[in-house]
């Protein structure tokens, strides 16, 4: 069976790069996969959090799956901790066949962690080793995931072979990457050459996903371009990052290429671009933004969701962990 694991912390706005760039492709694959769709809270506490707004933040991203078209019917959607146990003990049990030195390797440590690396927290530094164990404690066979945590999921089938080798079983299976095209990568409406990101202090560097069409349209209006007309070829956009992005987000948004888009707009200035390109968003986010603000109106129908989908992935996760613990040799009493 295809099974698919993914997720997102719940920390600061979902944006559109998290849609364009996860969500909405998750909507996709839910119709050929068996979907375990987390939110990663434990992953999300390896920086200091305020627990109330961990908690109003599990529940918006939660609701922004949902609304996004992820079906809570279809796919199990979960908060990570309410599981923790299962993750915890699994991630402890891969963590002790881990050498140090894959650790060391992990780019993203290095760059969250600075210059302070001594002062960085085991969570932190052991974050690959939870992510295996989210992935391979439901034995999924498939994880879509951006180039920047490419890394991580090499690491998972790293440790997935050293376990199925020091105990001579050929038990995790060992994830395959599901890296969606570059065209999907929405950078800075501030800094073309930034990820869209939803640490940026700038709050007009992104579109969240729960902002309204007047925020959307005058985010857009004021996203940082460059002052030449757009380019009737592709070639036109190498090193002009602003215009490439946004170029990038009306293709993503309208389903096409960005060769087709300049074909349409290739010649014409960005005072006629940008409230094509405003009015496209809005038609594509607004809906999504209504769904999550019935959803969020009603926090005790989230809860029951993510119960629901935490059972579902209980009565999967439990018997992998049970097995792995046989194959290590714990007495199972």
């Amino acid at each position: 069976m295809k099974r698919i694991f993914s997720g997102m912390q719940p920390t600061g706005n979902l944006h559109l790069g998290n849609y364009l760039g996860a969500v909405r492709n998750w909507v996709a694959l839910q119709h050929d996969y068996e979907c375990y769709f987390c939110i990663v809270d434990m992953h999300a506490i390896t920086v200091r959090q305020d627990p109330a707004e961990l908690t109003r933040a599990t529940r918006e991203v939660a609701a922004a799956y949902i609304a996004s078209g992820v079906d809570p019917e279809r796919c199990a959607i979960f908060n990570q901790s309410a599981l923790g146990g299962l993750h915890a003990e699994l991630a402890w049990i891969l963590g002790t066949m881990t050498p140090l030195g894959w650790l060391n390797r992990m780019t993203q440590f290095k760059e969250k962690a600075g210059k302070r690396r001594d002062q960085a927290s085991l969570g932190l530094y052991g974050y690959p080793v939870l992510m295996a164990a989210d992935i391979l404690l439901y034995h999924a066979t498939h994880v879509p995931v951006g180039e920047d945590q490419k890394q991580h999921l090499e690491l998972a089938r790293d440790i997935a072979g050293a376990f199925n080798a020091q105990y001579g079983q050929d038990y995790f299976p060992l994830p395959e990457p599901q890296i969606f095209g570059a065209a999907t990568r929405v950078m800075s409406l501030r800094d073309g050459a930034a990820k869209m990101s939803k640490s940026d202090p700038s709050d007009q560097s992104r579109i969240n996903l729960t902002d309204d069409a007047d925020g959307i349209a005058l985010k857009i209006k004021r996203a940082k371009t460059d002052p030449e007309m757009l380019p009737t070829e592709i070639a036109g956009l190498e090193g002009r990052p602003e215009a490439a992005n946004l170029v990038g987000i009306y293709a993503a948004l309208s389903d096409r290429t960005k060769a087709d888009v300049l074909q349409e707009f290739g010649g014409k200035g960005f005072g006629q671009f940008k409230p094509a390109l405003a009015d496209l968003a809005v038609a594509v986010m607004s809906p999504i933004t209504g769904e999550m603000r019935r959803l969020l109106a009603d926090p005790a129908e989230i809860d029951r969701k993510l119960a629901r989908g935490a059972d579902r992935g209980r009565s999967v996760a439990q018997p992998i962990l049970n097995r792995t613990k046989e194959i290590v040799g714990f007495l199972q009493t």
